[in-house]
């Protein structure tokens, strides 16, 4: 089973990026507000060494900002039958 998470802050115009993204391609996510959670914190700097948000986890790798070319490459490995992102041009 595909885990995504998304660790992100209610007033970060790139965690609603993120969000907008992953919904539109019809992806679901956990939505982890680190803004009142600690342990949350915590545990998102445990996996990524950073503080910054948002991040995304997807199967334990850690996508640090909106980075849509890393979320695209890191679903297509992940959801390949669902994602219908186009392929980088070469």
């Amino acid at each position: 089973m595909v885990r995504i998470k998304v660790y992100s802050t209610p007033a970060c115009p790139y965690c609603m990026m993120v969000k907008k993204f992953l919904k539109e391609k019809g992806v679901e996510f956990e939505d982890v507000d680190i803004s009142y959670d600690e342990e949350a914190v915590r545990e998102m700097f445990q996996k990524s060494g950073r503080f910054d948000v948002p991040q995304t986890e997807i199967n334990g790798k850690m996508i640090i900002g909106f980075d849509k070319k890393a979320l695209e490459e890191e679903l297509r490995k992940t959801i390949p039958k669902l994602m219908k992102i186009t392929e980088p041009d070469g």
